[in-house]
């Protein structure tokens, strides 16, 4: 008699437990799922996401390497253009290699700066917002009868009739 059968309660209590336990994972696994579906419809509608600010520096550089590669400058001439373009082409390469090494050692300072730039940018945007409501209501025709539109300065206005 060593062997005891649990009370019913503690068997439906662990049966109720599983199925917690279950359904907290199927919640989990449709949010997944729901989740990476959003991203991907995203991601077919607006394209990869943007990299970080060093992915997108790496990317401008390249942009502009390959840009400037591919010009061909008519002050030149036609005597000096291969001169003119390998002249150019070393100094973009020597510009990349200064770059490249910054950027590997440092890519989280691009995302800092990116964010304060954001930042600074929201701040402006703030005073201009500001200054923008200032003007329009000292536009605006005054409420009061015995305004005339002029500035009353930092004295009292009397009336002398």
């Amino acid at each position: 008699m060593s062997e005891e059968l649990p009370p019913s309660e503690a068997a439906d209590r662990e049966a109720v437990d599983e199925v917690r336990a279950t359904d907290a994972d199927a919640w989990a696994t449709a949010c997944a799922e729901d989740l990476a579906a959003e991203k991907a419809r995203r991601r077919a509608e607006y394209g990869p996401p943007p990299g970080s600010a060093a992915e997108e520096l790496r990317k401008l550089v390249d942009a502009v390497t390959d840009k400037l590669s591919s010009i061909q400058s008519p002050l030149f001439g036609a005597v000096a253009g291969p001169a003119a373009q390998q002249v150019v082409h070393q100094v973009v390469q020597q510009a990349k290699a200064a770059v490249e090494p910054v950027i590997e050692r440092n890519p989280d300072v691009f995302d800092h700066l990116a964010a304060a730039g954001n930042e600074l940018l929201a701040a402006y945007r703030s005073a201009v917002q500001a200054q923008e409501q200032r003007w329009t209501a000292r536009d605006k025709p005054s409420r009061d009868p015995d305004d005339r539109g002029e500035d009353p300065g930092p004295g009292e206005r009397i009336d002398l009739d």
